[in-house]
């Protein structure tokens, strides 16, 4: 079922499957990470089992169905009726071997090498052993502990597990409130809650409503099944969703020790420090009592994180109020957050002094001013953003005094007055919501001559999405382990840059399972590396140049012995000072290599030209790829000759073979580098692969063992690098009806410590420096800076979108200084046929005015404008917005000599075929389209055709799989190979017209005639002298166009994505529902970029955000609420195989429409609160950065630090 939807779906991503209503349905995966797929293809794949259809309804343009646009019929990308329907009773019961006893009769204990797990089965044996081990951790769900253990090196030698303990697993009704034993799971505690609140009176369940709205947003649904009440309490983290909550409502607790019980109210002395609590070590919680609320009394929750969905919160608050009877007088308050210091807060000083206070305007400034003053925070307090998280705590208040206001407007209308709230405050009053996901997916039909059996433009399932979707598909990590085979950790540098004064490998040589400890004088050949310059080493020698640098590695005969170890080799260091920022590079003048330039016209006479002149910069964060498969290499030596097979999840095979042989000093033609398939790229295994590879095979090389390593996700992301930041200045004329006429650029990439590929990253970003439109007068110049970090490298779009988001930044400031609006300045702008790019390419055959129009219809863009507009006037608090936004990406690789590819076909006698390309599988569908190519050209079904694997031994000298070109470049050596076997077979066909297939195949062997072939493809006419500024280096352009709508909570900095509308232009598609596939993950990818997604440094340039809890990709609740993407019909690309377009990276820059769809409604905020001045945003658009753009009285409260009167706690490389 989901195999059959387009795009590629990922084992991770199939949780259990039952009928279920939408609301579930999209509850249930919320912690689904996987944008590499859009998440569309999941939410319709298990729309399938819902109660509810994706259809329209009818709705669609003139009330057609949505199946039915532009007057004719689009064909399906798979057909909902032919799914069996779900049978419940055939669905795989859980096998009675395994269920557990409700109360286990016995105790259970299990004893590793450090830890001792208990597990008692009485609350006396439990409190004996607290008493024993007072330091010991109970563990219920482990969603805490685990995560310490695992990822913070955190050792608790003794784990009590008390979750089957009859007293901790109970919920009682009493008088006063809901009594939970301490081990019942949050779900549990909010189904009891959720069915409290609908069979009581409103005003009894206030608290249980608040903590409702927080389980909402409390982890996904999944952590919610097995986390309890009482470790989310005991944990005392100072971000938890529920503690500000349970304090602010005065609690009860219910504590026992041997022999001793007692209740304690969890109020603002109850955390006593980070982490800790009143209770003492030998206690043990066993109950929460939530109590009931009266008439009169209010309590609410809030919650701001950087992702709505499954995040650890930035700022949290629990609110709650008691009026005197009868009247709108204050007389308790409780106010708590979590966020605004090492442990929740109480702000016990601004309650007591609003107490006696009547409920109104003045009570509010009043307590925004207290809250200032008592919750203040360091400027340089750990998890930054202190002047966003001061802001919210008072936003929060503010949501709170109009929600309360509002209640009590309805509740005592008539027993007294209440200030009304206005009509356009309410907004801010609403808890958040989003509609079911809806879409629409149109496409151009194969002609209806074409034979079935000719796949091309088939919407053909990916070929390997059953495997993917029931989890046999075989990643590099899943090879079985070898005879002998051992494992490898690495160690690497906790400094940015030093000088390395000694290194004590010793306590870790003695460790359990170690084998030995690699450093730089274990290479047996260089240990000089590098991509496009030798300036890497594979081991550090000397120095180090950026936290995460490789110094060495341990060798152990399990993964668990070998990570220990590493930990255990002790590095000492002579610091030296580190250069972090883009702007500590331009001070330094630290560059990699020279300026790089791209100038055309006469820039001097543009701005002559001009009636307006504007200047601006803006910076854009950096981002990590975050494949679901982390690096992994296994190297299994041959044992003569220095052969090594190396198995790499790379998309370069043949530069691992060729780094991999200069490391172990053997010729290229030693190695074999194989690929099965890879869990995602997007341009992050192009490279950095090679720093596990080469250090894996020396490995094998000193062991003469197999030896494997794959990277836990906090290394791979410490280590490899990412997409690299940019800082763009800029200078732009334009005249009054909006035409640009000159540009002068600036733009600065971090390259980390290494060239790397960024030298040609910076290359493609002044190619697109002007996306897709038309500037007569332009000049971009170019610096690679120089940093210590690691290096950056490529990432989906490899400059191209960093080069047009500064662009269509200086377009909005055009647009906005003119006053014009801003569909009809970019329209003006758009290139047209015969045009000559800034970089002297002529433009052909030019489809972004069709894609442009096509989607400013099909989005009802001017109608949905004018709305926008209406909302905006009747809300002050949320606002919405609109943008459209073009992209126009050149394809081909920047560096000519890789645009060439090579195949090799072989047809056995019984008639099957095995292919074999250059290109590298990792879930985008190359195999597949490649299949189907050969498919045609054979004219044989592809059930036929398969791929086993790429290979060094079988294609040799493979350009990278990158650049969006792989399709066009493999497909067409395929095409050519296929051809000659054609040509082979074609007297044989001739003799035998009527035969089949198998017997052509039979008679060519009686006939000793060759049935393997190679074929070779190099993309002609490409040629650039950067010097000169003339030639040709891209061979053709995908074009595409979007539009979408947000609405932004203007007090929190939240925003939620409504609607997009995308038309792209990929030629005549190969595969529609690969390609569709492809423009969502890619707009996933992007949205994840411009909104979401922050890499976060400290200023000595070490990295925060390493993993998902700290590092937050979209989920399938950020996605556009309503998500249509449309092929653009009718045109046929003659630069490409089979007249289709290249599609994997352009789509990427799209979901800038969502950046810009924000500072539209951050712009309208702005323009209502009378602010006019033209403001920065830079990328992500975070809710810090949302929220402290849209300026009001509240940020005003809480003026940001001085810079250079504090160390801040990150910083912006």
């Amino acid at each position: 079922m989901d195999s059959q939807c387009p795009s590629r779906t990922v084992p991770h991503c199939i949780p259990g499957t039952e009928p279920v209503s939408h609301c579930v349905l999209c509850l249930g995966l919320a912690g689904n990470l996987c944008r590499c797929t859009g998440y569309r293809p999941i939410v319709e794949g298990y729309r399938t089992f819902a109660q509810t259809s994706s259809c329209c309804g009818g709705a669609g343009v003139d009330w057609r169905c949505c199946k039915e646009q532009s007057g004719e019929k689009s064909p399906k990308l798979f057909e909902p009726s032919d799914f069996l329907p779900l049978d419940p009773t055939q669905e795989p019961i859980f096998p009675p071997q395994l269920a557990l006893c409700e109360s286990p009769r016995s105790t259970l204990v299990f004893r590793g090498e450090r830890v001792t797990w208990i597990q008692p089965t009485t609350l006396e044996e439990l409190l004996a052993l607290k008493t024993k081990h007072p330091e010991a951790r109970l563990v219920v769900g482990n969603t805490e502990v685990g995560i310490e253990m695992k990822l913070k090196n955190i050792l608790y030698p003794v784990i009590l597990a008390p979750a089957h303990i009859p007293e901790l697993n109970f919920t009682r009704h009493t008088d006063t409130g809901i009594v939970f034993g301490a081990a019942c799971s949050l779900s549990h505690v909010g189904s009891v809650l959720k069915e409290a609140a609908r069979g009581l009176p409103g005003y009894r369940t206030e608290i249980f409503r608040a903590v409702l709205e927080q389980l909402r947003w409390f982890a996904g649904q999944q952590i919610r099944n097995v986390a309890a009440v009482g470790g989310n309490i005991m944990t005392a983290s100072p971000i938890s969703d529920l503690n500000p909550l349970f304090v602010a409502s005065g609690c009860l607790l219910t504590l026992a020790s041997s022999g001793t019980t007692r209740v304690l109210k969890m109020d603002g002395a109850f955390f006593t420090g980070y982490r800790k609590t009143a209770v003492s070590p030998q206690e043990v919680l066993l109950s929460v009592e939530i109590p009931f609320t009266r008439k009169g009394e209010y309590c609410s929750a809030y919650k701001q994180a950087q992702r709505r969905e499954d995040d650890i919160a930035i700022v949290n608050g629990g609110m709650r109020v008691v009026f005197r009877e009868g009247s709108s007088v204050v007389e308790e308050m409780g106010l708590s957050y979590g966020g605004m210091g090492p442990t929740t807060v109480s702000a016990v000083r601004t309650c007591q002094q609003l107490l006696g206070r009547q409920w109104n305007a003045e009570l509010l400034h009043v307590g925004c001013s207290l809250l200032v003053s008592e919750l203040a925070l360091s400027p340089s307090a750990p998890g930054g953003m202190v002047q966003f998280r001061r802001t919210l705590s008072l936003s929060f208040f503010f949501k709170f005094y109009l929600s309360v206001l509002q209640k009590l407007g309805q509740d005592f209308q008539e027993a007294f007055q209440v200030e009304p709230v206005s009509p356009e405050y309410v907004s801010a009053t609403e808890l958040f919501h989003k509609d079911p996901p809806s879409s629409v997916q149109l496409f151009q039909g194969v002609p209806p001559d074409q034979v079935s059996s000719d796949m091309v433009g088939q919407p053909l399932p990916h070929l390997s999405s059953f495997q993917q979707a029931t989890g046999e598909a075989i990643y590099c990590d899943d090879l079985p382990r070898l005879e002998r085979e051992l494992y490898l950790a690495l160690v690497t540098s906790t400094e940015a840059h030093a000088q390395i004064s000694s290194i004590d490998s010793s306590q870790a040589l003695q460790m359990a399972g170690v084998t030995c400890f690699l450093t730089a004088k274990d290479i047996p050949g260089s240990n000089v590396t590098g991509h496009v310059t030798l300036d890497e080493t594979v081991f550090a020698d000397g120095v180090v140049t950026c936290v995460g640098h490789i110094i060495g590695a341990v060798v152990a005969d399990t993964e668990a012995h070998a990570q220990r170890a590493a930990k255990a080799v002790k590095v000492t260091y002579t610091k030296l000072e580190p250069i972090i920022t883009i702007q500590d590079a331009i001070s330094h003048s630290s560059y990699h290599v020279p300026p790089l330039k791209l100038e055309y016209g006469d820039i001097e006479g543009g701005f002559e030209q001009a009636d307006d002149i504007i200047e601006g910069e803006m910076h854009i964060g950096g981002q990590e790829h975050f494949y679901l498969e982390t690096h992994c290499t296994v190297a299994v030596p041959s044992g003569e000759d220095g052969e090594m097979e190396i198995f790499s999840s790379t998309q370069a095979p043949s530069q691992t073979q060729i780094l991999v042989a200069k490391a172990l000093g053997v010729p290229a033609n030693r190695i074999v580098c194989r690929v099965k398939r890879l869990g995602g790229g997007f341009g992050g295994k192009a490279s950095r692969n090679t720093l596990l590879a080469t250090v894996v095979a020396v490995a094998a090389h000193k062991t003469k063992c197999p030896v494997r390593c794959a990277l836990t996700r906090d290394v791979d992301m410490l280590v490899t690098g990412g997409r690299n930041p940019f800082l763009g200045r800029y200078k732009v004329g334009f005249q009054k009806s909006g035409k640009i006429v000159a540009a002068d650029l600036t733009l600065y990439c971090n390259a980390g410590n290494s060239l790397d590929l960024s030298s040609s990253i910076l290359m493609v970003a002044l190619f697109h420096m002007s996306n897709a439109y038309k500037i007569p007068n332009i000049r971009g110049v170019g610096h690679v800076c120089k940093t210590n970090l690691p290096s950056n490298t490529a990432f989906r779009g490899f400059g191209g979108p960093q080069g047009m988001l500064i662009a269509e930044t200086w377009m909005d400031a055009v647009i906005r200084k003119s006053g014009l609006p801003a569909d009809q300045v970019r329209r003006l702008n758009l290139y047209k046929e015969g045009d000559i790019t800034h970089f002297s390419q002529k433009m052909e055959d030019v489809n972004i005015g069709k894609c442009w129009d096509e989607c400013v219809e099909s989005s009802f863009y001017h109608s949905r404008r004018k709305a926008v507009d209406e909302f905006n006037r009747q809300h002050r608090w949320k606002k919405r917005g609109l943008a459209i936004i073009p992209t126009m990406f050149g394809i081909s690789f920047s560096l000519t000599f890789f645009n060439q590819a090579a195949a090799l076909v072989h047809i056995y006698t019984d008639g099957s075929v095995l292919l074999t390309h250059g290109g590298t599988e990792m879930g985008q569908g190359l195999h597949t389209k490649m299949v189907q190519v050969a498919s045609k050209v054979l004219g044989i079904p592809v059930s036929r055709i398969h791929i086993c694997e790429t290979s060094t031994n079988t294609v040799p000298n493979t350009s990278p799989t990158a650049a969006s070109a792989s399709s066009d470049m493999n497909g067409m050596a395929v095409k050519i190979a296929c051809q000659t076997l054609l040509e082979r077979l074609e007297p044989f066909k001739s003799a035998n017209p009527t035969g089949s297939w198998d017997q052509w195949v039979s008679s060519a062997y009686m006939g000793r005639v060759g049935l393997s072939a190679t074929g070779f493809y190099r993309t002609p006419d490409l040629n650039h002298n950067w010097k000169e500024n003339r030639g040709r280096p891209y061979n053709y352009f995908t074009y595409g166009v979007a539009s979408s709508e947000v609405e932004v909570d203007c007090l929190t900095g939240d925003h939620k994505n409504l609607r997009t509308d995308i038309v792209m232009d990929v030629g005549l598609s190969l595969n529609p529902a690969v390609d569709i596939g492809q423009v969502e993950g890619a707009f996933a990818q992007g949205l994840g970029l411009f909104t979401l997604e922050e890499l976060r440094y400290s200023p000595a340039g070490v990295l925060y955000t390493r993993g998902p809890g700290t590092y937050k990709i979209p989920t399938a609740g950020d996605i556009p609420a309503r998500f249509n993407v449309s092929l653009l019909r009718k045109t046929p690309n003659k630069k490409a195989i089979y007249s289709s377009k290249a599609v994997g990276e352009p789509p990427l820059f799209l979901a800038a429409s969502i950046f810009f769809a924000i500072k539209d409604a951050v712009a309208a905020t702005r323009t209502g609160a009378g602010v006019t001045e033209p403001f920065r945003l830079d990328s992500p658009a975070t809710p810090d950065r949302i929220r402290l753009a849209c300026t009001d009285f509240l940020t005003q409260m809480c003026p940001p630090a001085e810079p250079g009167t504090f160390t801040p706690w990150n910083v912006e490389v």
